[in-house]
């Protein structure tokens, strides 16, 4: 029996933990959830979805590399993208469609997955070292976002993940 895989580029974690929720909604037990950088045999797979945060407006470079060295083999498999991002907070930021990240990424790659979603993230104050938190806490003001260092905010619509789980019909 073939496996699904859900693998991700995360920085702090919580592109994984959206990972675990549809592996959840999935209810299978043939499922792999593996950090972009592990090694790992493709061809085992039937299913592929990736998962990548945005850190500074921009995805790990180890996202692109991944997919240019494996993008006839994705291409082959029954394959998914999400990109988890805080500025999809925004209602009208918020879809494949209309979120300039997704967008940015699919100009930027010849992969064009068979299906996609956007997902709302995590500001996790706390949580960040000095430079970070500022930084963020800057980003957060120019784009009326929440700028109290003391506090975590997570924006993930848990529905929606939910209905990209089961729209995988995988």
């Amino acid at each position: 029996m073939q496996r699904t895989l859900l693998i991700y580029s995360s920085i702090d974690g919580h592109t994984e933990a959206i990972c675990k929720k549809i592996a959840q909604h999935l209810g299978k037990d043939e499922i792999d959830i593996l950090p972009l950088s592990a090694d790992i045999e493709l061809s085992k797979y039937k299913s592929i979805i990736i998962g990548a945060s945005i850190r500074y407006g921009k995805y790990r470079e180890d996202v692109f590399d991944f997919i240019e060295s494996n993008l006839e083999l994705l291409n082959s498999k029954e394959n998914a993208f999400f990109s988890v991002n805080a500025v999809a907070r925004k209602p009208n930021k918020n879809r494949p469609e209309n979120n300039p990240y997704l967008i940015k990424f699919l100009e930027q790659t010849n992969w064009v997955p068979k299906k996609m979603a956007v997902f709302a993230g995590k500001i996790d104050y706390p949580k960040y070292k000095f430079f970070d938190k500022y930084a963020i806490k800057f980003i957060m003001f120019v784009t009326n976002g929440p700028t109290d260092t003391s506090q975590t905010y997570e924006f993930t619509d848990w529905d929606e993940v939910k209905i990209f789980s089961k729209d995988l019909n995988l």
